[in-house]
């Protein structure tokens, strides 16, 4: 949760357990209705045990830019692949040759959809928007910047937000997916503040990547806390001790204890490898860690 919510949160949840507790001392025929549940409803939702959460199904998904050299090779068996393993969602890195209708043609025929693509702001933004809409996306977003200066930063932070006002005049919000750059100062200034921080939070939502974040020397559950309620998505990919890209799971990233901390406003966890061996392996890999993982 984030500053003060969470701080409402704990202290209700504390109000409530503490009824609770009394409730019982004094017998169930002066018990307050309802408390015993709420007591137990906010313990599974904001404690720290482990065990009691868990990914919902639906808010998986997996960034196609992890499988694209399978989707080179043969698109309709990779994304009938990727049906046949669980996801109904995926997030786009182009199209692969196909226009927007054909694409969404084809997942169509899966049923599965892209819920979430990424974009570039320089280009011909009406067709990026109208090709989103065709595809059915309901988010955006920015996958790449960098820039030497932090005026750089400043000016990029700017086209950001116009071009994400566009984009919610279109009813698709606009993000930004951040690497490890990011959080590197700049004469004394971290460029993802310069862009958080110029960017209208009521246009422009965050998608962090967990691994640039933790090879950035970010906790994720602090970056997080700064900056919720924006951040509605992560790219669960891990890490090695030494700093090797893994599957989910397969390194030491400690995503039980980030999503534990951090569920409220979380809209899609997506799985992404940038060089996988065998990408559909990772998609299987990805997608059963986060249908099992417990939190």
């Amino acid at each position: 949760m984030c500053g003060e919510e969470a701080e409402q949160f704990h202290s209700r949840r504390a109000l409530l357990r503490g009824a609770a507790t009394a409730a019982v001392a004094v017998g169930a025929a002066v018990a307050l209705p309802g408390v015993a549940s709420a007591a137990t409803e906010a313990e599974t939702q904001g404690s720290g045990h482990h065990g009691r959460g868990r990914v919902p199904v639906e808010k998986i998904s997996i960034q196609l830019y992890s499988l694209r050299t399978a989707l080179q090779a043969d698109l309709p068996g990779t994304l009938s692949a990727l049906a046949d393993i669980g996801y109904r969602k995926v997030e786009l890195a182009g199209t692969y040759g196909r226009t927007a209708e054909e694409f969404r043609g084809l997942l169509d025929k899966n049923h599965i959809k892209a819920t979430s693509t990424h974009v570039g702001i320089d280009g011909d933004l009406d067709k990026t928007i109208a090709d989103a809409k065709v595809l059915g996306n309901t988010r955006a977003n920015v996958p790449w910047a960098n820039f030497d200066t932090i005026d750089g930063w400043k000016q990029f932070a700017g086209r950001m937000d116009a071009a994400a006002r566009k984009f919610r005049q279109a009813g698709i919000p606009l993000g930004y997916h951040n690497h490890a750059h990011e959080f590197a100062a700049i004469d004394g200034v971290r460029p993802y503040d310069v862009l958080t921080r110029n960017t209208n939070p009521r246009y422009v939502h965050l998608e962090i990547d967990l691994f640039w974040a933790v090879e950035g020397g970010m906790d994720p559950v602090s970056l997080y806390r700064q900056h919720c309620p924006r951040v509605v998505q992560y790219h669960v990919k891990d890490r090695t001790a030494a700093g090797e890209m893994v599957d989910p799971g397969k390194g030491v990233i400690d995503f039980p204890r980030i999503f534990r901390h951090t569920r409220p406003h979380l809209a899609e966890y997506i799985v992404e490898h940038d060089n996988p061996t065998d990408p559909l392996s990772t998609a299987q890999t990805g997608f059963t860690y986060l249908r099992n993982v417990r939190f």
